[in-house]
């Protein structure tokens, strides 16, 4: 699968900061259940937990990557948003290494927070997109819940009062009903991703890349760097100056690729380090 061009930018003007945007499920953070998808080392990476609800460790990275991680978003050329599908009360519960990240984009762009507190503005401009392209909420919500089955069906959840999904059984859903919910969705405007235990559905007007576009107009970046492994994560890397998808997930069970992203081999735990270290020897060389 191919896609349009990305940018390229050939170096900096001096000052200018460089804007790393990256998902962080299953990209830089990982869950106990998504540590299975990296690839057996004779020695185990010693992990950081940085996610506890309700008293128990949910998500990890190596502490490798904290540190690396710690040290790109502590560099004054750098602005680190974190990118996420994630609502913004779920977010909150992450605890990244490094210092606070002043902009965050929540619930796959609906929600832009400016040091921690969602900007009104930019969410009744995204509610007024969505109201005049797509269908609506309550119509897929609906659609949603009369077709799926409740014997595979664990929860069903709205987020931010933007977009809907599932948590299921994924080993008992019908490939077949995935596709005819794709269809479905698409004729009115909407995107489905599959991702772990989670099916969402998704407007597609509602972007990763819209919002982290606007970050870059507040801040005065001119390079973007990005990284996500989901089919909601594919126009951010698109928007980016260079981007690097890993080794697992819906863009690597697509073969997806598209000129500017690279494909890494590196799954689970390893691909979150090597996207981070990857992003510092960019953010060097764009520098020089």
């Amino acid at each position: 699968m191919t896609a349009p061009t990305a940018r390229t930018a050939p170096g900096l003007p001096t000052g200018s900061p460089v804007l790393v945007a990256s998902d962080l499920d299953r990209t830089l953070i990982y869950s106990s259940a998504a540590l299975a998808l990296s690839v057996p080392d004779p020695v185990a990476p010693r992990l950081l937990c940085v996610e506890v609800h309700e008293s128990k460790p949910l998500s990890f990275m190596t502490e490798t990557a904290a540190g690396l991680l710690a040290e790109l978003t502590a560099a004054p050329s750098v602005v680190f948003v974190p990118t996420t599908t994630r609502t913004r009360k779920q977010y909150q519960r992450i605890s990244l290494p490094g210092p606070p990240a002043p902009y965050a984009i929540c619930a796959n762009g609906g929600q832009l927070l400016v040091d921690g507190v969602p900007d009104r503005a930019w969410r009744r401009a995204v509610s007024a997109r969505l109201a005049a392209e797509c269908a609506s909420l309550e119509e897929v919500q609906q659609h949603l819940l009369a077709t799926a089955d409740p014997s595979w069906v664990r929860k069903t959840r709205v987020a931010d009062d933007l977009f809907a999904y599932l948590v299921v059984e994924r080993a008992q859903v019908p490939e077949e009903w995935i596709k005819a919910l794709t269809e479905w969705a698409e004729a009115r405007g909407w995107t489905v991703s599959l991702q772990g235990r989670k099916i969402y559905a998704v407007p597609r007007p509602l972007t990763k890349s819209a919002a982290v576009r606007e970050v870059a107009r507040r801040t005065g970046a001119v390079a973007t760097l990005a990284a996500g492994d989901s089919l909601l994560d594919a126009d951010l890397l698109l928007a980016a100056d260079e981007a690097w998808r890993p080794g697992h997930g819906e863009l690597a069970d697509a073969r997806w690729s598209a000129p500017g992203v690279t494909a890494l081999t590196e799954t689970g735990v390893q691909a979150g380090e090597e996207i981070i270290r990857r992003f510092g020897a960019a953010v060097a060389r764009l520098g020089e």
